[in-house]
């Protein structure tokens, strides 16, 4: 059985509505935190999620 865990939201460390397996890939996946608000592009591999930072325009 593959283990999941909830994704954490990277600002306020609250979980959000989307869950992670093992073998998910994500690329600039936009998460959004029902708690604080907040949407933030990530990218997740073998359950290590990295925070993209966007260029301020």
């Amino acid at each position: 059985m593959k283990s999941e865990k909830w994704i954490l939201c990277p600002i306020c460390g609250n979980k959000t509505h989307s869950k992670m397996r093992d073998d998910t890939v994500l690329l600039n996946f936009p998460l959004y935190c029902p708690k604080c608000r907040q949407e933030t592009l990530i990218m997740a591999q073998h359950q290590k999620i990295i925070v993209i930072k966007e260029p301020d325009a």
